[in-house]
């Protein structure tokens, strides 16, 4: 599976591809630098978010299949800046929070898909990327979230 590292001020991320579609981010000191269009697109793209110049991404994501798809699409939908709850996306989906939550867990793709710009009703919610919540509020503060209070 065709990988890139990328550095970010969050350190370095690895996106992977695979059948012209960006199936992962994730933290990692393992450098890869594989030749591949689609991950030039991804590593100017996220390096164009971090330097404040881009606010929305436009690759071809795997958001996979059934309820963790319509969560996911649910998450690329909420634009930049913003954030809705896991109760308003459970609601959407006719489905309990805390299998949303679950879903936004095992988000294999995160900033891609914004996993970050969903709260708990009544605070942050958590964050499985490393650094946990304070990578969270990073990034929520990065995109100026209205009316985050943090």
């Amino acid at each position: 599976m065709p990988a890139r590292s990328v550095s970010t001020p969050l350190g370095p991320v690895v996106v992977t591809e695979e059948g012209g579609r960006i199936t992962g981010l994730r933290w990692s000191l393992v450098e890869a630098a594989d030749d591949s269009a689609l991950l030039d697109r991804a590593e100017e793209q996220l390096t164009g978010y971090f330097a404040g110049t881009r606010t929305a991404f436009d690759l071809p994501l795997d958001f996979g299949t059934g309820f963790h798809e319509g969560v996911r699409r649910a998450m690329a939908a909420i634009p930049f800046g913003h954030t809705r709850t896991y109760g308003e996306i459970a609601a959407e989906l006719k489905a309990p929070a805390q299998a949303v939550g679950q879903a936004c867990a095992a988000n294999p793709v995160p900033i891609l898909i914004p996993c970050h710009r969903v709260l708990g009703a009544n605070g942050l919610g958590g964050f499985s990327a490393p650094g946990g919540v304070e990578t969270k509020v990073f990034l929520l503060r990065h995109e100026g979230a209205a009316g985050l209070l943090i």
